[in-house]
């Protein structure tokens, strides 16, 4: 699989699931018996989802996806959240964090003494060592290359060299190493730049005892934290290789829970117990946590459907206590209807829908398939775009679950905030993409000599009834012209395949915000962000990435996001479409949800959530 190096910021909206094969049966009593044959009742909430959990790592390019995050997020605790009012809130219970110099900008963080791994194992300083490690950049001393078809040419090298697949440009913004305190609980990070976003830059990942244990091959989990801390101190090459290389896909699950309990520890509020791909995820209180986001609830269970009706069905049963279905207006009818023992909440939520181009893999949209030739592929890209027929899917598929919603024109800012308009205004997405434009697409064509019908690979969520619906009116669309061939590539395993162009020529997801952070966008445009999978390249966008980094005036920052929007839009990067609906429902008998328009949208507040016996 194709991998590109990256920078770290948004997580992929996906088309979550739901089912109930094999899991432990719920009587929608908030009761359920667990699998581990202890007979005790336990009280129990299901979520219905549609799309599975595959990764315990989510900051590789390959895991970083809201399907894991969700789940991650019920296991292992940090130094912030954002509340209710998406104000960011300081989990000291956690540990503490402080900025103790501006000049040059400089950040200590300390985890509490009490705060340990579900294996008994400290949480430390190490931890976030490894997450700057790893994602700065620094250590990283080859680099993947590509053939035409975007396959990996060097990889024995790449094996034998030291390459975390994501490297973040404001992680990259601390290049010397740490100090670390003498007990090993607080780490202090020199930036070489102010940053206005770092109180969102640096989080604990996956546990580096256990990253090093594996890659080093030792027994001994101090020893081996020590060792992983000296790699990095010293840049010891050797060691490092086999620790991103562990760091990469250690974490990968398979088809099952995996049989070494180490690859999926929690630091939070609930222990991984049970999993089954694209089925199902439990997870019980975990008795190690000392932290302040105590849960009432003892067991919670991801059920995983791509079908909206059937997560309906499921919660009119019993089956599962909570949804967040991608909406249509079928599923807002069917919530509608569900009656008494149910709420429902119909908003708009911060996640938006798109089409991106890859011009790294050969295709029709790479250079390199015309011999180099950048102007002759972008003129093919702009074609494309004109045969994009968004105000008819937004008129037939999110109209009629908000009649005031519009097609998005900006690839940045969320519909409404106050640098909407300037932005919109700005990049022209608007006016050169108003409507399908088959007169402009075909003289586009024409002046490029590319011989037609062009073939498209479109890559989409296979089971997203909505996304199928969407490619279906893009591909009658651009079909009937002659000029190009859409082609359905689409999978269940979409969100994993992103990182891989070779399988795919064009792309319909959903980018979901998981921060307020101006430069959350950085990740999906800049040339080495996590989010850009798609071999998008143009200095003068990482440039004005480098300025918003340390612009902290609100006029300036509209004004670098302005000339950012017009270059995507000038380099036929792709489209945004619209922003998404949002239905969530969920049985009465569960208290406390509060969804927010950001991730964990429904989940953020699990803490505070109540589950009481069905009456009757």
């Amino acid at each position: 699989m194709r991998r590109l190096s990256a920078a770290a910021a948004v997580f992929a909206a996906g088309a979550l699931a739901l089912s109930a094969c094999s899991t432990p049966s719920n009587n929608g009593s908030g009761t359920e018996t667990t699998g581990a044959g202890d007979g005790e009742a336990m009280s129990a909430v299901s979520i219905g989802w549609n799309q599975g959990f595959y990764e315990y790592n989510s900051a590789t390019v390959t895991g970083n996806a809201t399907a894991n995050n969700n789940v991650l997020y019920f296991m292992n605790s940090g130094f912030n959240y954002y509340d209710a009012d998406l104000n960011l809130v300081k989990d000291e219970s956690f540990g503490t964090y402080e900025k103790v110099s501006d000049d040059p900008l400089t950040v200590t963080y300390t985890v509490n003494d009490d705060v340990v791994w579900s294996d008994g194992t400290p949480v430390t300083a190490a931890d976030l060592l490894l997450t700057w490690g790893a994602q700065s950049g620094k250590y990283n001393n080859v680099e993947e290359q590509y053939d035409e078809e975007g396959n990996v040419t060097n990889q024995e090298e790449v094996d034998a060299g030291v390459y975390f697949n994501n490297t973040s440009a404001s992680v990259a913004l601390i290049q010397e190493f740490p100090e670390i305190s003498a007990d090993g609980k607080s780490i202090t990070f020199v930036y070489t730049k102010p940053f206005g976003d770092w109180e969102i830059n640096l989080a604990i990942g996956v546990p580096a005892h256990v990253v090093a244990m594996h890659a080093l091959e030792m027994d001994d989990a101090e020893a081996a934290t020590q060792a992983l801390v000296d790699a990095f101190k010293n840049n010891d090459f050797a060691k490092l290789a086999p620790v991103a290389k562990f760091w990469n896909t250690g974490f990968q699950f398979g088809d099952a829970l995996p049989e070494d309990t180490s690859l999926f520890l929690s630091s939070g509020p609930y222990l991984m117990v049970d999993y089954v791909k694209d089925q199902y995820v439990t997870l019980e209180k975990n008795p190690s946590y000392t932290g302040d986001k105590v849960p009432s609830i003892d067991q919670v269970t991801f059920r995983y459907n791509e079908d909206p009706m059937a997560q309906i069905q499921a919660l009119a049963n019993g089956e599962v206590n909570l949804i967040s279905p991608q909406a249509t207006a079928d599923v807002l009818a069917a919530v509608e209807g569900l009656g008494e023992g149910f709420e429902f909440l119909s908003t708009v939520e911060g996640t938006y829908e798109h089409v991106d181009l890859a011009q790294n893999n050969g295709g029709p949209f790479d250079a390199a398939t015309y011999g180099g030739d950048a102007e002759k592929a972008k003129l093919v890209r702009q074609a494309f775009l004109h045969l994009v027929p968004r105000n008819e899917i937004v008129e037939k598929l999110i109209v009629p679950l908000n009649p005031e919603a519009q097609v998005r024109n900006s690839y940045t800012v969320l519909p409404g905030s106050p640098m909407y308009d300037g932005v919109v205004t700005a990049n022209g997405m608007g006016d050169v993409y108003a409507d399908v434009d088959v007169e402009a697409a075909t003289a586009l064509i024409q002046q490029s000599g590319v011989a037609t019908p062009i073939d498209v690979r479109v890559l989409f969520g296979k089971s997203n009834v909505r996304r199928q619906n969407e490619f279906t009116i893009i591909s009658d669309t651009a079909n009937a012209t002659g000029l190009f061939n859409l082609i359905d590539a689409s999978s269940d395993d979409w969100g994993s395949l992103l990182s891989d162009t070779s399988v795919y020529d064009a792309t319909i997801f959903g980018w979901q915000s998981t921060s307020t952070a101006v430069t959350e966008s950085d990740a999906n445009y800049r040339s080495t962000g996590l989010n850009n999978f798609y071999g998008y390249n143009n200095p003068a966008v990482d440039a004005l990435y480098d300025e918003l980094q340390v612009s902290t005036d609100p006029a300036e920052q509209q004004a670098i996001l302005e000339k950012v929007e017009k270059a995507l839009v000038d380099d036929a990067f792709g489209l945004t479409i619209f922003q998404f609906p949002s239905v969530s429902a969920w049985s009465t008998n569960l208290t406390g949800v509060d969804p927010i328009a950001i991730a964990p949208t429904i989940l953020w507040n699990f803490w505070e959530w109540e589950i009481a016996p069905v009456e009757g």
